[in-house]
């Protein structure tokens, strides 16, 4: 990328212009009439609601199947004053749009030079290819691996190109889609959906300045995100969506956090419930004693925790120093070693269907890996977990194990569930991946309130979700903590949320609990601890 050219906000004509776009899914129009310009040079922030329709929009800009799947779209789509109409994302990326998704798009299997590479392999001739064709041409390691080392060096990350993808760490693996744009020759317009929402600060620091000089060099840049502070700090202009429809176009670094999040939700954004003072010292939950877990990207050393009855403990820290591992090993799904015990008794490390089986539930920070199945319904998702650990929703039968699928009781507890969780979908039987990501995690919490858990671990449970699922998924947990007495484990990367919700926070430092701080310290304390500085604090 040339850092010059035309400069962020650079104006003029539109390179992709988007002319009152419409979609429906099964009779119920989800865009309406949406309609946006972005010149060269200009970063632009889409914001809205999930389910607001900013999915389905940029399915239609990229030319994704499932919209050809469901009967098309509406309206125009021009880049550079040319209407183009995408029948599949190989035709997007061709006429140069670019996209970093928000879920990774990498082949595990595959290295991060093979993926950056992806269907654009240079090859080299041969006698071979002279003489019968360029297809027996040989794959051009070298070049790959150069070509894969400019993109990397472009973007800041210093990594081995010739590393496998598989076990990278989440910032590492967004870099490397991040890298791939920027090996693309001729790209006119760049799509970023939630870049951020797996990286540290300082990870998406150097993401927002890659963004920027993407917008030097006269890409028109489309941002998607839910962190409005960085709208505020990066972009030129921001489209606001509700219930499909376009309702505003601002100026980020001249309109209010607030007046931005009340356009997206329509209402005013309030405050969390407030916190009830619990007694100190009250009975034990749970006990970890010396937990360590191996767990990439977040290990765990040497931590010990008591969890108390009926409290929302939190968990924070920053990311890499072990705060999301701690959840996931004592669900058994990274190997973990130490002693943990669960209403006084000995609790079995490394057995996931044992932790179910003893009343823990787990609401995992990757739902897209470990939380869903994106190809099944809503409903089968919602009593998976519950089916196979407890048999629930089965008919009775002589031999156990042959028990069949109650379909009618499957059914009733997923409307249930979908009318109290408020889960926007057409309906129990549609697939999951279909829905936006804050419905995905409600189905998620929905599935872990189905096992009627003693005690729930809850990872990132805002991550990558809009301003209204939020407020909405954190009331959810609130409710099942006071209402039905759930003691919960809440893992979060927002200090915020933390001190909203908990009794008490743990921040985690290098695989340690640095310090216990009440919800209400000071923030240099927190600040501090986060930092190592634990004694300083």
């Amino acid at each position: 990328m040339d850092p010059g050219g035309s400069g962020p906000g650079g104006g003029g004509a539109p390179v992709l212009e988007l002319r009152d776009i419409g979609k429906e899914y099964e009779g119920v129009r989800v865009v309406k009439g949406v309609s946006l310009a972005i010149p060269a040079g200009e970063i632009h922030a889409l914001l809205g609601e999930n389910g607001a329709g900013k999915s389905t929009l940029m399915n239609i800009l990229f030319g994704m199947p499932v919209i050809q799947e469901t009967g098309g779209y509406t309206g125009e789509i021009l880049l550079d004053g040319r209407p183009v109409r995408f029948r599949s994302p190989g035709e997007a990326i061709a006429a140069g749009i670019g996209m970093v998704h928000q879920e990774f798009m990498l082949l595990p299997g595959f290295r991060i030079a093979e993926n950056i590479k992806l269907n654009r392999e240079p090859s080299r001739r041969n006698l071979l290819s002279r003489v019968l064709g360029s297809g027996l041409e040989r794959l051009d390691v070298r070049r790959m691996r150069e070509d894969a080392r400019r993109a990397l060096d472009r973007v800041g990350l210093g990594i081995d190109e010739w590393l496998p993808v598989a076990g990278l760490p989440v910032g590492h693996m967004q870099f490397v889609e991040i890298a791939r744009e920027v090996d693309k020759e001729q790209l006119r317009a760049l799509i970023f959906d939630e870049p951020t929402a797996v990286l540290t600060e300082t990870e998406a620091e150097r993401l927002l300045e890659t963004m920027r000089a993407f917008a030097r060099s006269g890409v028109a840049v489309l941002f998607i995100t839910h962190r409005l502070e960085e709208v505020r700090a990066i972009a030129d202009r921001a489209t606001v969506l509700r219930d499909g429809e376009v309702v505003g176009v601002v100026d980020p670094k001249t309109t209010s956090v607030v007046r931005i999040a009340e356009m997206m939700v329509g209402r005013p954004a309030g405050p969390t419930a407030g916190r009830r003072q619990l007694p100190a010292g009250g009975e034990a939950a749970m006990t970890i004693e010396h937990l360590r877990v191996d767990m990439p990207g977040e290990p765990v050393l040497d931590v010990s925790l008591v969890v108390r009855r009926g409290e929302i403990l939190g968990i924070g820290g920053l990311a890499g120093q072990g705060k999301i591992g701690i959840a996931n090993g004592v669900m058994g799904l990274y190997p973990a070693s130490g002693r943990v015990a669960l209403d006084g008794r000995e609790f079995p490390l490394n057995r996931p269907r044992e932790a179910l089986e003893r009343g823990l539930a787990f609401v995992s920070e990757d739902r897209r890996g470990v939380g869903l199945l994106g190809e099944e319904s809503v409903e089968l998702n919602i009593a998976l977990s519950a089916l196979e650990a407890q048999g629930r929703f089965l008919r009775p039968f002589p031999v156990p194990a042959l028990r069949p699928l109650d379909p009618r009781a499957l059914r009733a507890h997923a409307d249930a569930m979908i009318r109290d969780l408020d889960i926007r979908t057409t309906g129990p039987a549609q697939q999951v991946r279909r829905l936006s990501g804050g419905n995905q995690q409600k189905v998620c919490l929905a599935r872990a309130m189905t096992l009627r858990p003693k005690l729930l671990f809850v990872s990132e449970p805002t991550r990558g979700i809009d301003v209204g699922a939020k407020a909405r998924v954190l009331e959810i947990l609130t409710r099942l903590n006071r209402e039905e007495g759930v003691t919960l484990v809440l893992t979060s990367s927002e200090l915020a949320e933390l001190r909203a919700l908990c009794d008490r926070v743990a921040i985690i430092y290098r695989g340690r609990v640095e310090t216990i701080l009440p919800p209400d310290a000071p923030d240099a304390a927190f600040g501090l601890a986060m930092a190592g500085e634990e004694q300083a604090a």
